[in-house]
């Protein structure tokens, strides 16, 4: 039966991704003949079968933008870099989608060594900090045993070396590991999806407006209480604004 089970699963997870490849097609097909808003609703298909990838985001953030909508086509490019954050085309046209909103805020420079220690936390993943660590564990075990069982001086002061050097490497991945979780934990980007939205002082409709923000612009959400999302800009200021006019940039 557990056999069957699981045929059935293949094959239906089988139809599932030919289905998404044949409307990944027929998206393409429908952009370069310049039906932007047919070949949307065919990704879209996509994305309500629960399939994402950095490809499938980055044509249809391409496709809002030859319609000028200016959130969903940042909001869709933001969602490609997650998957492909080095991705040069990305980056390109999501500063260029960047280029037509409202709003300029500026960004509070970080200096030292604040700025150096986030710089090579976000050098690599979380995942990749733990291979890290993982391969500088085998590593040191290997140099250990070869120290172990070595006859010679100068091969037994040359694993030992190298043995310290992987373990103390090894803490340093695991500090910058533990460092990239809770930045990541605490990192809650989204987009501004309303035209225009007032950012109040207050989680109130009564509480006084703190200032204005447009479509497309990028937020830190730091707090909720009920239909309101406290956020933070770039530039340091805060406010609360209704919940329902950011759409947020969830992992996966």
């Amino acid at each position: 039966m557990k056999k069957l089970l699981y045929i059935l699963s293949f094959l239906f997870s089988f139809g599932l991704f030919a289905q998404s490849d044949a409307l990944f097609k027929q998206g393409n097909t429908l952009y370069n003949e310049g039906k932007y808003a047919e070949a949307i609703q065919k990704y879209d298909a996509i994305l309500n079968t629960k399939k994402h990838s950095a490809d499938l985001y980055y044509n249809l953030a391409n496709a809002h933008y030859k319609l000028n909508n200016i959130a969903p086509s940042i909001f869709y490019y933001e969602k490609a870099l997650q998957l492909a954050p080095n991705d040069k085309d990305i980056q390109n046209n999501l500063t260029f989608a960047k280029n037509m909103t409202v709003d300029a805020i500026g960004v509070v420079p970080e200096v030292g060594f604040s700025k150096l220690f986030k710089s090579i936390t976000h050098s690599m993943s979380f995942d990749d900090w733990a291979k890290t660590a993982v391969v500088l564990v085998f590593l040191f075990v290997i140099l250990f045993l070869i120290y172990y069982f070595a006859y010679t001086t100068v091969r037994k002061r040359l694993t030992f070396i190298g043995s310290v050097l992987s373990l103390i490497l090894l803490f340093v991945s695991l500090a910058f590991a533990f460092q990239k979780y809770a930045l990541d934990k605490k990192d809650k980007p989204a987009i501004v999806f309303a035209q225009e939205t007032q950012v109040k002082s207050e989680p109130n409709l009564r509480s006084e407006e703190a200032f204005r923000l447009h479509e497309g612009t990028k937020v830190q959400v730091i707090d909720s209480v009920d239909k309101w999302s406290k956020v933070k800009l770039s530039d340091g200021k805060t406010g609360w604004l209704a919940s329902g006019d950011i759409k947020t940039l969830t992992a996966f």
